[in-house]
């Protein structure tokens, strides 16, 4: 499929909460997921504990020519503690249906990096479920090394499922 056309990436809005929460319900799977699907009645996107300016989102035309956002990446500070400053973690990456396999997640993925040097942080972690193949190919393309392995650390659907820490270096 070819790269999809999107526009800049660009830190989310108070006014991105329906599309951001209709996107994260749209793409919910025990694929990337630990948590229970959500049912209605949905609570908002952003909370005290995913805020806004935690995420940055693309934007894309769908196959209709409607401009929506295509992805989103949450990045942020893993922990409060002041000597964990220059680490930042990838806590969520989502990209809609209509949009996969064109470069959306890259494009998220590589802003994110690029933020964070911005801020300061020379390395950046994420956890990813083992048998998402697909992202672990792409945070392997991208200079992410599997650092550790906690096996059979969540049970999914009847299935232990190892959650892999992976992280990469900031700095040239």
């Amino acid at each position: 499929m070819a790269e999809l056309s999107t526009r800049p990436v660009r830190p989310a809005l108070l006014s991105d909460d329906t599309a951001l929460g209709e996107l994260d319900r749209a793409t919910w799977s025990t694929l990337h997921s630990v948590q229970s699907r959500q049912q209605p009645p949905y609570e908002p996107f952003f909370s005290d504990r995913n805020r806004p300016e935690q995420l940055l989102v693309t934007e894309a035309q769908d196959a209709a020519g409607e401009v929506r956002i295509a992805g989103y990446i949450r990045v942020v500070p893993p922990t409060p503690l002041a000597c964990h400053t220059h680490v930042r973690q990838i806590q969520g990456l989502a990209v809609a249906d209509w949009a996969r396999g064109r470069g959306v997640a890259r494009g998220l993925l590589r802003a994110a990096l690029a933020a964070a040097r911005g801020e300061g942080a020379s390395r950046m972690t994420l956890r990813v479920l083992g048998h998402n193949v697909p992202a672990r190919a792409l945070y392997e393309s991208e200079g992410f090394v599997v650092e550790g392995v906690l096996p059979g650390e969540f049970l999914l659907a009847g299935r232990y499922v190892d959650d892999v820490l992976m992280g990469r270096s900031l700095t040239p």
